[in-house]
């Protein structure tokens, strides 16, 4: 898709955040702005000579022209910005998961079913020790191995953490690899692996601007023609 799919959505969102129903809307940033100032040309290049990869065309067309970051869904959109010393980062409650440095590297076809019900599988049941010291010891092992595993950055190298759904559920965009473009969920604070959501940056964004229009009751310039 071409940067014309984001023409007028800064406005609609900036609009949306006016109304009185923008209180129902879930997506906006408590306080400050609604949206981060959009990237000029120089930043974003100076964001992909920094990370390697050139990003996908929607989401780097949203930087440009709708914003840096903000109001969005679940949470919001993490901000990306470039700190004092040139370094670029993305911010939010799981920002720093993103690793600048490693987006050019292919995202990583996930764990197997299999080999994540292994892992489950292996960890220790108190009832089946008589010390709970051991038991302790035996846990604290087996959340290392699964932390190790499961949370290990070779599964997330390719992508950028977008957005959190609070309880440590987060959203990631794909930007390296055949999932280029397209979003993922990360539930596994509950012991899940990533699944694909099975949208694209655009979709996944446009979607929650038409609902959250809906929930304020407000219409979009679109829905008017």
């Amino acid at each position: 898709m071409s940067a014309h799919i984001w023409a007028g959505v800064r406005e609609r969102v900036l609009a949306l955040a006016k109304t009185p129903g923008a209180d129902e809307v879930f997506g906006f940033p408590r306080g400050g702005t609604p949206l981060d100032d959009p990237l000029t040309e120089a930043e974003l290049a100076d964001l992909e000579r920094y990370c390697g990869v050139r990003l996908p065309d929607e989401y780097r067309n949203f930087l440009l022209h709708v914003g840096a970051g903000g109001a969005g869904p679940a949470y919001g959109v993490f901000p990306v910005r470039r700190d004092a010393g040139g370094a670029w980062q993305w911010h939010g409650d799981g920002g720093d998961m993103t690793l600048p440095k490693r987006l050019a590297e292919p995202f990583r076809q996930r764990m197997s079913p299999e080999e994540l019900d292994a892992l489950l599988g292996d960890q220790p049941d108190e009832e089946a020790y008589e010390d709970i010291d051991d038991f302790d010891t035996a846990n604290d092992a087996w959340e290392e191995r699964l932390y190790a595993t499961l949370w290990s950055d070779d599964h997330t190298a390719g992508a950028i953490c977008l957005c959190h759904l609070g309880c440590a559920q987060r959203q990631w965009l794909v930007v390296s690899g055949p999932e280029r473009g397209r979003m993922w969920d990360d539930s596994r604070c509950d012991h899940a692996d990533l699944e694909p959501l099975g949208v694209t940056f655009a979709q996944w964004y446009l979607d929650w601007l038409a609902e959250a229009e809906k929930t304020a009751g407000t219409v979009s310039p679109s829905e008017t023609r």
